[in-house]
Parts: structure tokens; sequence; C-alpha cells
């Protein structure tokens, strides 16, 4: 019984493609070469394993030789999909901004409101969200989203207008 446990062993196995340097491990670089060899090409350049082993391969090449650098458009099949959801967030964002700024008639009422701040408020969520997702957006979403972002501010900016005029004869018909 001892001796079976003596016999039993295990094997560490350094993975990281990196050595203590800073430079690329030559394993690394053999490993995924094998790695490249072996399993068939992808369908499709937006598998979950893509991204991962086109990064690694950038390690490989650049360690072996450099390269002059590629420009970012040069892969339009990196560039994200529109997104259903994104858009269906926005449209909902944006409406109950302009129910807001008087738009649309509220559904309980029938009655057009004016909530300035509340409005705002949604336009600054906008705004925000549009400074989070900067890059990361489809061309067709970030569009959208600065056509709504536009529309929205104007329509602030008239509505801001049309009531400080309102306050001002308000006040003039006071004294």
């Amino acid at each position: 019984m001892a001796d079976a446990k003596q016999e039993e062993s295990f094997k560490v196995i350094d993975r990281r493609l990196f050595n203590t340097e800073g430079e690329i491990r030559d394993e690394a670089v053999r490993e995924e070469r094998r790695k490249q060899e072996t399993e068939p090409a992808p369908a499709s350049p937006l598998g979950s394993s893509a991204p991962a082993a086109q990064k690694r391969d950038t390690a490989a090449k650049s360690s072996q030789k450099p390269e002059s650098p590629q420009p970012a458009d040069a892969a339009p099949s990196e560039q994200p999909k529109p997104s259903r959801g994104f858009q269906m967030l926005i449209n909902f964002v944006a409406q109950n901004a302009a129910m807001l700024l008087g738009a649309y008639p509220d559904p309980r009422s029938g009655q057009s409101m004016v909530d300035l701040e509340a409005a705002r408020e949604l336009i600054d969520m906008l705004d925000a969200l549009r400074e989070a997702s900067r890059g990361n957006l489809a061309h067709d979403d970030e569009r959208l989203l600065l056509d709504v972002l536009g529309s929205l501010k104007l329509s602030y900016m008239e509505m801001t207008k049309a009531a400080a005029k309102a306050m001002q004869e308000k006040a003039k018909a006071r004294p």
C-alpha cells in the first residue's frame, strides 16, 4: 500500500505564455502551432475561442519578427452587430423623455405632460450611456443613439426657452 502511494505522482505543466523576463516562451509558440495544425479552421470568425487564439497568435508573431501595425479598420468582422435589445432600450428611454417634454399625451389623463427636470434626467442617462459605450457599439446603434440624443436635446432647449418666456410674460402680467 505504501509503495502504491509513492508511485502515484502528479506532473506540473507550465502553460503560461510568457517567462519571468516577459518574453514569450518557445514551448508556448510550439504548442500554439501544434494546436493550429491539428484543429480545423473555424467556420465563423465570431467563434467563442477565436479571439483568445488570435491574441495568442499575435503574441507569438510579435515575438518572432516585428510587423507594421495594422489599422483598426482592417478587420470589419470585429465590428459589433446591431443589438435589438439596445435599440429597444434607447427607444424606451427616448419615448419617456419625449412624453415628459409634452410630445405625447399622458396615457392616464390624456393630456400633455411637461416635466423638464425629469426629461433632463432621462436625456442625461442617454448621454451617460453614449459615453460609457463609446467605441463598443455597432454603427447603427451609435447612429440611433446620436440621432435620438440630438432630437431630445433640441426639444429640451425649445421647451426650456418656451417655459422661460411664459414665466416672463406671467411675471409682467402680475405687477
